[in-house]
């Protein structure tokens, strides 16, 4: 009997200490203000913005959101289909997984000169929680998409000049010139003409912004390690 408490006892022991210790490697590794990369699997919408943008060392991202914490707790703002909304970190990064079952994510790091924007960028993201997904990819309206909120973040904690660089969008296929067939439908479907050559940002081109470090990371369901 004794020996079996003892066993008991033992593997509680062991049971707190591998949680301690992922634990601890998730707030050691992440830090405020990080933008989470990550590699979508959203059909032909995916295939068409890979296309035309090719990421860090030529990895394909579709969607990029940015880290906080709350009360201990991380949490992304992200701009997805229902709005602009605050996500538990596990539920982003177990979202989209590889072949192994492991998160498709980098992290995009502000190099140190920059980091002191870091607060007043994600307060300013927080105020448009709730604010609807900018479907028609228009600056000047009030709704958003993912790289157009951390865009619009970083602005304003850059005192209203640009941070990242936003650049002509293209939705033409780049091997013929042509509108993507996903693309045509999508926009007529909405009734506006295709924003061609409009202003904007998306996530591959973000990745390349030389304000980050990109940093790529082994994350599964166990652990969080770099």
């Amino acid at each position: 009997m004794g020996s079996n408490m003892y066993i008991k006892k033992s593997l509680g022991l062991l049971f707190l200490w591998m949680l301690f210790s992922s634990c601890t490697q998730e707030k050691e590794f992440f830090h405020e203000g990080d933008i989470l990369f990550q590699d979508g699997d959203c059909g032909d919408f995916c295939d068409a913005i890979r296309k035309v943008t090719e990421g860090y060392e030529g990895m394909d991202f579709s969607h990029n959101g940015l880290l906080m914490q709350e009360n201990g707790d991380w949490f992304v703002l992200e701009a997805i289909g229902k709005g602009v909304s605050k996500t538990p970190i596990e539920d982003f990064l177990y979202r989209h997984l590889n072949e192994q079952g492991n998160p498709k994510v980098m992290v995009g790091r502000l190099k140190p000169e920059f980091r002191s924007m870091i607060p007043a960028a994600i307060q300013e993201a927080e105020k448009h929680l709730g604010k609807p997904y900018d479907y028609a990819f228009d600056f000047d309206n009030d709704a958003f998409y993912c790289s157009e909120l951390i865009h619009f973040a970083f602005k304003s904690a850059n005192n209203g000049r640009y941070f990242f660089t936003p650049k002509p969008m293209t939705y033409n296929d780049p091997d013929t010139g042509v509108l993507f067939p996903v693309w045509e439908s999508y926009f007529m479907e909405l009734g506006i003409p295709v924003p061609e050559g409009e202003l904007g940002l998306n996530p591959g081109g973000m990745s390349l912004e030389p304000v980050l470090e990109m940093i790529e990371i082994q994350l599964s369901s166990d652990n969080i390690e770099r």
